[in-house]
């Protein structure tokens, strides 16, 4: 969430924010400035009707001391009691549409974000490697898998229905062998802490990524306590994970790290589950929009003062990767319509896919300043201070692997249709180069 304190005293600002990522203030903050000053009034005057019913209480009491009568001030106790018990009423009702406005309010753009209302606002902020040539007739990812017999459509709806796959043989091996060797190559070269998180969470878990309440449709609700009622963050009920962004998160909700224990840096490769609600009829063909999906995920905590430089850091660890792969991709800097609702500031990688002629998303790299630590109260304290703060958190795929894995069986793929294997997952592939046709595959 974004500071209260921050939006009270920056309003101009905020709704400047808004606007910019393509929301009216008006609907948006729904009356934010009446609604919080009516709170604070309310507080107010409870204060000090509470402060006049302690000075008659004690005023009362040497009445009574002394015989006379305080029938007057114990009118006046029972009249302000009355009074305070309305005023409480209105601060706990405004106080609680307060919050759920802060907790509808997406995360403000920084300013080098640019300003855009889609995806065509995105900056272009570099381009690396080079498009393969063929001279054949390139083919999509889930032409060149079905004809190998290594991915398998069909027979994964009959099972699960839509936008499930089942792999085999070599094919499977891949999926492991990508996995794998992200995971060698961020713990081993890029410092992070490989972890393996449970894949299923609790509300309060979503909530403090930014999720929930939002984003309900989208994730897999397992329904075991009951059917999820926004606004309830329950502790004890399940989701299947989007992303291992969630579990990881949450690892320090709740809690005070000191600042010498920052930065920190997870990794962790899981099972994604996503509904994709909203996506009728988009990407049906292949291994773009799945139900499922593996992905290794990069997590960071750090300070403030730290977290631009992270990114840059973290966004770069996931380059790394499509380098080491030979993968020609792009970096996009997203616009501001076209970030996330936690987002700060993003960065997309796109990898290059010949047999579809386009760029697609491969890794989403994100500053999420101190959004997602106040949501999930996720502080640190700095260094001789005695007052805790809200640090940052970050995170990207490093990478999707299957949109790894179907890049790589489109820009390596051979005349005969077999597929070159990149020479850093060879030793990952048991020494094999190439994928050939799967034997006794239907």
């Amino acid at each position: 969430m974004i500071d209260l304190a921050f939006v009270r005293a920056n309003l101009p600002l905020v709704e400047e924010k808004l606007r910019a990522r393509g929301m009216d203030p008006a609907v948006v903050l729904a009356d934010f400035a009446s609604i919080d000053r009516e709170r604070r009034d309310a507080i107010t005057k409870v204060e000090t009707l509470k402060a006049e019913r302690n000075k008659l209480t004690e005023e009362i009491a040497k009445l009574r001391k002394s015989g006379a009568d305080a029938t007057p001030q114990t009118e006046r106790t029972r009249t302000l009691k009355a009074e305070v018990e309305s005023l409480e009423t209105v601060a706990m009702t405004t106080d609680e549409r307060l919050r759920e406005i802060m907790q509808s309010l997406p995360n403000l753009p920084q300013d080098t974000v640019p300003v855009g209302s889609d995806e065509h606002g995105n900056r272009e902020e570099k381009l690396w490697g080079t498009k393969p040539t063929f001279d054949f007739p390139a083919k999509p990812h889930w032409e060149l898998g079905e004809a190998l017999g290594i991915l398998d459509f069909n027979r994964a709806a009959k099972i699960s229905g839509s936008r499930f796959v089942v792999h085999y043989g070599q094919g499977a091996r891949l999926e492991r062998a990508l996995a794998n060797f992200m995971l060698d190559l961020h713990t081993a070269e890029h410092g992070y802490t490989e972890v393996l998180p449970p894949y299923m969470v609790n509300s309060k878990s979503l909530f403090g990524t930014g999720q929930l309440p939002k984003f309900a449709e989208d994730s897999f609700h397992c329904d075991d306590k009951g059917p999820y009622v926004p606004g309830e963050l329950q502790e004890n009920d399940h989701w299947l994970i989007p992303t291992a962004e969630v579990p990881v998160t949450n690892l320090f909700r709740d809690e005070t790290l000191d600042e010498a224990q920052l930065t920190i840096s997870y990794c962790a490769y899981t099972p994604c589950f996503r509904s994709e609600a909203g996506s009728y009829g988009k990407d049906v063909r292949g291994m773009i929009r799945q139900h499922q999906f593996q992905k290794v995920e990069l997590v960071k905590f750090t300070t403030p003062e730290k977290s631009n430089e992270e990114h840059e850091a973290l966004t770069r660890h996931a380059e790394t990767v499509l380098e080491r792969l030979g993968l020609p991709y792009r970096r996009m800097l997203l616009c501001t319509g076209d970030m996330g609702f936690a987002s700060s500031k993003t960065y997309d990688l796109e990898v290059w896919l010949p047999g579809q002629n386009l760029y697609r998303e491969i890794s989403s790299c994100s500053n999420f300043e101190s959004f997602q630590a106040r949501r999930a109260n996720i502080r640190y304290r700095p260094t001789g201070a005695r007052k805790s703060e809200y640090l940052h958190t970050l995170n990207g795929s490093g990478l999707a692997v299957g949109r790894t894995y179907l890049a790589i069986l489109e820009n390596y793929q051979q005349p005969d249709g077999s597929i070159k294997i990149p020479e850093a997952l060879v030793p990952y592939m048991n020494g094999e180069t190439v994928i050939g046709k799967q034997a006794g595959k239907n």
